[in-house]
């Protein structure tokens, strides 16, 4: 909501500059799509890395 509220706010003062923002951005999100998968499977490694390195405490009955 608040999202629509800048954009309209921006849209009342420069139009142009909001079209192409309106655009613009499906491009940029697809651009950035990479990215966020590669987040993703980087942050799944090191879950893993997390949960292996734990097992022998988990195991003799410790909580992390």
């Amino acid at each position: 909501m608040l999202t629509l509220m800048i954009w309209l706010l921006l849209f009342i003062l420069c139009w142009p500059l909001a079209l192409m923002a309106l655009v613009l951005y499906p491009i940029i999100w697809l651009l950035l799509l990479p990215f966020r998968l590669l987040g993703i499977a980087v942050e799944g490694v090191f879950e893993l890395l997390r949960a292996i390195f734990l097992l022998p405490a988990r195991v003799f009955g410790m909580r992390p």
